[in-house]
């Protein structure tokens, strides 16, 4: 059923996804446009690589938020029109949603459509519809960065983890949200193409939580 709601929720959740976190940042407080530096990325890694640890948490921690608001804007719908929550209806509406919001950091419309990669907003995607398989994805993430210091290895690895996670471990009866999960898989090869290219190549760029890093 479509209605006025959730037409306006789509629209927002583009919007929420499309708010430019890593540009407008550094370019308000750092001067910076980080798309002209590192990998030339949008997004909070390559804000940790070009602007440190503090510009990198805050990007991070609001493409987050973005993409678990997005998702929850399931709500603004009406639960007569979803369904009851945690129902396939209403998990559909908020992967619609979440999907949304990350196409809008992928390619936003408050910045020229050079986005991100949207891991974290992905992330937060994530966490707004299964809290616990989104859990074993932050697990996995940590561990591979704190053995490699690769964000990419560790983003790529993660992703991999939420559909086996949702399949294998928490046994979801939902199946769009397991074909979504195997979306994911694709979405995090795709956008990190480059980056796999480097690692083979021993070429990717690592990144150091606890020291602070320089632009060049």
């Amino acid at each position: 059923m479509i209605s006025i709601y959730s037409i306006a929720a789509v629209v927002l959740a583009y919007l929420f996804g499309s708010i430019p976190t890593a540009v407008w940042l550094g370019q308000a407080f750092y001067g910076v446009d980080v798309r002209e530096y590192g990998s030339g990325n949008a997004g909070a890694t390559n804000t940790f690589r070009v602007l440190g640890k503090k510009a990198g948490i805050a990007v991070m921690t609001i493409d987050i938020a973005k993409g678990y608001t997005a998702t929850k804007l399931a709500y603004f719908i009406g639960l007569s029109v979803t369904g009851p929550q945690n129902s396939s209806q209403f998990i559909n509406y908020e992967l619609a949603l979440g999907v949304t919001a990350v196409m809008g950091h992928l390619f936003p419309i408050f910045a020229g459509f050079r986005g991100g990669k949207g891991v974290a907003t992905l992330f937060g995607m994530i966490l707004a519809v299964n809290f616990t398989a989104a859990m074993f994805c932050v697990l996995v993430f940590v561990v591979v960065l704190l053995a490699t210091k690769y964000v990419s290895l560790s983003s790529i690895c993660a992703g991999f983890t939420f559909p086996l996670s949702i399949v294998f471990i928490i046994h979801s009866s939902v199946k769009s949200e397991v074909l979504y999960g195997m979306c994911v898989c694709i979405l995090i090869l795709v956008t990190h193409q480059k980056n796999l290219e480097r690692l083979l190549k021993g070429k990717e760029s690592k990144v150091y939580l606890f020291k602070k890093r320089q632009i060049n």
